[in-house]
């Protein structure tokens, strides 16, 4: 079995050459390596166009298909399209991580888009949805030597869980706003600290991975403030002691470490204003920024300013507040001021991307879409 690039041909007509055909009876069997899983809602057209990839398509209405691949970076070429009805298409990579969002075709308009997934576990699983989804074809090519984005932080970074939906973290967004020459590798994990996060041996996990001209991107700050003792760092002497340990390591290795202050939590005074609840954190990455000349994504200022704009009720769209009975899987209701859902972590995701932009972080700043 060639892993390092397959192709598939979604549809009821013939395979084009060089394709496996992919049917809505196509199930996940592991003896092929690929197939919808069991539970997912397909269906297929034959549109008999001459086009033998866009002559027909799958319509995975809520499908997973699953590719067995070994674990690496790979690129994915999809091809979604319909010749006669407009399509609106959105494609994750579980758990969560979104690729495509709402893409959208007209009616004999097909596009292709490139995207870049980090495959763990032995497969890549994609997600499909939308109002009306469509694939027509899929490439999977390895992609060794791909510039990767590490994440170390948090809950508000971390891919959240499925069964937590739309619980979600905004490093699970950042993927759809980067061209696919960036894979995200988001390692970052709820509940830790900087301090905490080393401790588990995490970092010493990126920094055997990590290569040159990569990037890690570093936010902590939300736990360092916890009291107990395997997480509580004070802002002046330990906080930054630890954040350097992943600077010079990234450094070390010839790879590009930036800094990343906490994102805010929604508490807002009586005027109308944020309270800001980090204290000296905030104060001491920038400091840290300064003193080692390391670039500075100050998380912190954008969305204060972001939700201050919105202010306390529609702010409360961007976190995980819903009314019983709103989110499946929160079904008594939930009132959260810290986490975001998945709307608020596409938001903040893009505040991540506008200051990449902003502070001219070369070259990670070209491969913006």
């Amino acid at each position: 079995m060639n892993t390092s690039s397959r192709r598939f041909d979604f549809g009821l007509g013939e395979a084009a050459e060089g394709y496996a055909k992919v049917t809505p009876a196509t199930r996940y069997d592991p003896s092929m390596g690929y197939g919808f899983s069991e539970g997912s809602q397909v269906s297929a057209r034959n549109r008999r166009e001459p086009e033998p990839l866009k002559q027909d398509l799958c319509i995975p209405a809520d499908a997973e298909f699953r590719i067995d691949v070994p674990d690496g970076h790979y690129q994915l070429g999809l091809l979604i399209g319909d010749w006669i009805l407009p399509a609106h298409t959105t494609v994750k990579a579980s758990p969560g991580r979104l690729l495509l969002h709402g893409l959208r075709t007209s009616p004999g308009q097909f596009v292709r888009e490139t995207v870049s997934v980090r495959a763990r576990g032995g497969c890549i699983r994609l997600q499909f949805s939308g109002s009306a989804p469509r694939i027509n074809a899929l490439e999977v090519v390895a992609a060794p030597q791909a510039v990767t984005l590490y994440l170390a932080g948090d809950s508000t970074v971390t891919d959240q869980p499925e069964e937590g939906y739309p619980y979600a973290g905004w490093g699970q967004m950042l993927a759809a706003l980067l061209k696919h020459d960036v894979i995200i590798a988001n390692e970052a994990v709820s509940g830790r600290s900087s301090k905490s996060f080393i401790g588990e041996g995490r970092l010493d996990a990126i920094l055997g991975e990590i290569k040159a001209n990569d990037y890690l991107f570093i936010q902590f700050g939300h736990n360092d403030q916890k009291p107990d003792e395997m997480r509580f760092t004070e802002p002046s002497t330990t906080y930054k002691e630890h954040l350097l340990r992943y600077i010079d390591g990234a450094r070390e290795r010839d790879a590009h470490p930036v800094l990343v202050t906490s994102v805010h939590r929604r508490y807002f005074k009586e005027d109308g204003s944020l309270q800001d609840t980090h204290g000296r954190y905030l104060e001491a990455v920038r400091e840290l920024a300064e003193e080692t000349g390391t670039p500075l994504i100050d998380l912190a200022a954008r969305s204060k300013s972001l939700l201050e704009e919105l202010g306390p009720e529609a702010s409360k769209e961007l976190f995980m507040w819903g009314a019983r009975g709103e989110f499946e899987n929160y079904p008594g209701g939930i009132e959260d001021n810290t986490h975001f859902q998945e709307q608020g972590a596409i938001r903040i995701a893009k505040l991540v991307v506008e200051e990449i932009r902003a502070i001219g972080l070369w070259p990670l700043s070209m491969y913006i879409r």
